[in-house]
């Protein structure tokens, strides 16, 4: 596919995908891509996702149980009763969406779909956002046509399944690709060095106990140049406010900042984990970066997440048990010894990213659509409503029920 708005031909597809930005962030970035190419969206996911901001208005999400699985064998039953439940559910979606392709996203919500449009032999498509492939994508791996992935080399994927593969990127937020044009913010000798620190959603502790005093060892004639943005909990607001205050260093803190992008296009430096959504969005706007993964990541998939830009040349890992103000004060001192050493980092990050994710992802999954008749008669068969939320004529009230939620 030429990727260009089509003409006539409409399509449905079902996104689904697990509650959290990791998951939806790539989802959300897909579906504005096809519904621009004129076609037609729905996402299934949990009450998290339903509800988390950012979710394109045009998409409605259908809210199915998915269960959740621990490490007590005997909590099982109940995960595969509300998959089994929800595999159901998402069956009845699809007689009525009637969908050319799933893509499923990982994460368990995204489980009884997947196990739906396999048994409904719906070509469906997984994308891996990690450098590790995630469990539920792993489960599905042998059952779907394609594996998209966000890095060269995924861990955890079986040679029988290496043909299915297909390196797109990770889809990031129009907004921040839209950073990718723009240069990297001045830096001079005598210039402000900004620093922004996020820990993903809900800020990390472990950012808020190291990152001042850090910042505080840094040789006199950098610290006295610095301006640092930090998202924190909640609960480590004030203390990390009275560090930086006693440091004498400006900053300004949040739990929160809804201009995330303004932020990013003004640092010369990130600190922070190394969740795929942050690695992505790193290297679609080029900066440098120290990341510190989180430790209980799901077999360690942060860490494998910063084996690309790093060797690059546009970041440093730091494991969090040796995270301390001493080593992250040696990290940054080296990063940003001259002007030209951050502007360096700072391009090798660029130069890992992959700005037509989206377009290469919407391409493979239009790749497994319907056929051109099939094609024109869904578009024919639309009505008004169908028009503007992808339901085929007169099955409105069964597009209703499939889901529990519609958003």
């Amino acid at each position: 596919m030429s990727g260009d708005v089509p003409t006539g031909a409409s399509r449905h597809y079902v996104l689904a995908a697990g509650g959290t930005g990791g998951h939806l962030i790539p989802a959300f970035a897909l579906a504005t891509e096809l519904e621009r190419r004129g076609h037609h969206v729905a996402l299934v996911t949990d009450e998290r996702g339903a509800n988390i901001p950012g979710k394109p208005d045009f998409m409605p999400a259908h809210v199915l149980p998915a269960g959740r699985f621990g490490k007590n064998p005997l909590r099982w039953f109940g995960g595969i009763r509300a998959v089994l439940e929800g595999r159901k559910m998402a069956l009845r979606l699809f007689e009525s969406f009637q969908p050319s392709a799933v893509v499923g996203f990982g994460g368990y919500p995204a489980l009884p779909a997947m196990l739906a449009s396999t048994s409904a032999e719906i070509p469906t498509v997984v994308h891996e956002q990690n450098a590790v492939l995630g469990r539920v994508n792993r489960l599905m791996a042998g059952r779907v046509q394609a594996i998209a992935t966000a890095y060269p080399d995924v861990e955890q994927m079986a040679e029988k399944h290496l043909a299915k593969i297909e390196l797109v990127g990770n889809p990031v937020r129009p907004e921040v690709l839209a950073l990718r044009d723009e240069d990297f913010p001045p830096f001079t000798e005598d210039g402000i060095l900004r620093v922004l620190v996020t820990g993903g959603s809900q800020g990390a502790s472990v950012l808020s106990d190291v990152v001042p005093d850090g910042l505080a060892m840094l040789q006199p004639a950098l610290r006295q140049r610095l301006q640092v943005t930090q998202q924190c909990r909640p609960e480590d607001l004030d203390r990390v406010r009275e560090r930086y205050r006693n440091h004498d260093i400006p900053a300004e803190l949040g739990t929160y900042f809804e201009d995330m992008e303004a932020r990013l296009a003004d640092a010369h430096l990130f600190i922070g984990r190394a969740g795929a959504s942050t690695i992505a969005e790193l290297t679609a706007v080029g900066r440098p970066a120290i990341l510190v993964p989180l430790p209980i990541a799901t077999d360690d998939h942060q860490a494998s997440n910063t084996r690309e830009i790093t060797k690059a040349g546009g970041a440093r890992m730091i494991r969090q048990e040796r995270f301390t103000p001493k080593e992250l004060a040696k990290q940054i001192q080296a990063l940003a010894q001259n002007p030209g050493s951050l502007a360096n980092a700072a391009h090798a990050a660029w130069n890992c990213g992959r700005p037509d994710a989206a377009k290469k992802l919407a391409d493979l999954v239009e790749s497994f659509g319907g056929a051109e008749m099939m094609d024109v008669i869904r578009v024919g068969a639309n009505n008004a409503r169908g028009a503007s939320q992808g339901v085929p004529a007169g099955q409105g009230a069964a597009f209703d029920a499939a889901g529990e939620a519609h958003k």
